[in-house]
């Protein structure tokens, strides 16, 4: 059977606790080898404790996230503040991040970067924790893992200043919807192009020439769920099974066949997370 990574995923999300083990065990059955469980200290997705104030404190999913994964052999992890959580970049954030980026199965600090779709943390905010996390992978080199949404334009000018002054580290631009030509700039600079389930969805042809033209030693497949279910399973809590579908679709746009895809995928992931 092939062997597929998903580079990208959030199988810690509430929306699993009902099954988790379920779609773990349909995960292995589809083919997909690995998996990337992504953690974020300041992301509010359960409610913690009573303050002294009474008020109920929202905890991050790191604990979570590194339980599931330190419980499976196949499973890596990554820890990053998400641009939406940027406004909560603190001294115990960083302590938090660091404290797992030290763990043997952490392999990528991210998701990282900027997010001005939603603008739930402020743009320069937003920028500055961003520059924070990509010095401190730099100096620990550690890859990371980047989400851009609708800022292409800032996130290229802080990369470009960085990869000058020889200040780039490794990674990749995680769940990539940008365009062919943004995407030969990031390829410049050393990153990998991954590619989630929105390169099935008929509205992004700008993806199909993405899939067609990243050299195939830089292109990677993920799923992001429970987000951005592929075609024909979208509207779905997506999942990492469903990959196969994202990959079925990179594959048919390469006209490549898919065995020897699959080998140069599982090859590009292990590379980066240093799995192998």
């Amino acid at each position: 059977m092939m062997r597929l990574f998903d580079t990208h995923c959030h199988i810690a999300d509430p929306r699993f606790d009902a099954d988790r083990e379920d779609v773990i065990a349909r995960m292995k059955a589809a083919g997909v080898a690995r998996a990337l469980v992504v953690a974020d200290p300041r992301e509010p997705i359960w409610d913690g404790p009573e303050d002294a104030g009474g008020k109920v404190v929202a905890i991050g999913n790191a604990e979570k996230v590194f339980d599931i994964v330190e419980a499976h052999d196949f499973l890596y992890g990554a820890v990053g503040v998400h641009p939406h959580n940027a406004s909560g970049w603190d001294g115990d954030a960083e302590a938090t991040v660091r404290s797992y980026l030290a763990r043997p199965k952490c392999r990528l600090l991210g998701e990282i970067g900027l997010d001005y779709h939603y603008d739930l943390s402020p743009r320069d905010v937003q920028r500055r924790v961003f520059d924070i996390q990509l010095d401190m992978a730099l100096a620990l080199g550690v890859p990371v893992q980047l989400h851009i949404r609708e800022a292409h334009g800032d996130c290229l000018d802080m990369l470009r200043s960085r990869a000058k002054a020889g200040r780039m580290p490794e990674g990749i631009m995680h769940c990539y919807t940008g365009s062919w030509e943004s995407a030969k700039l990031y390829l410049d600079m050393g990153l990998y192009i991954s590619l989630s389930g929105a390169v099935t969805f008929k509205n992004a042809p700008k993806l199909s020439e993405v899939a067609k033209n990243t050299p195939a030693d830089r292109l990677l497949i993920e799923t992001d769920c429970p987000y951005m279910a592929p075609v024909p399973l979208r509207g779905r809590r997506n999942e990492p099974a469903f990959i196969v579908h994202t990959f079925g679709k990179v594959a048919e746009l390469r006209g490549e066949a898919p065995e020897a895809l699959a080998e140069r995928l599982w090859a590009n992931a292990n590379r980066i997370m240093k799995a192998e």
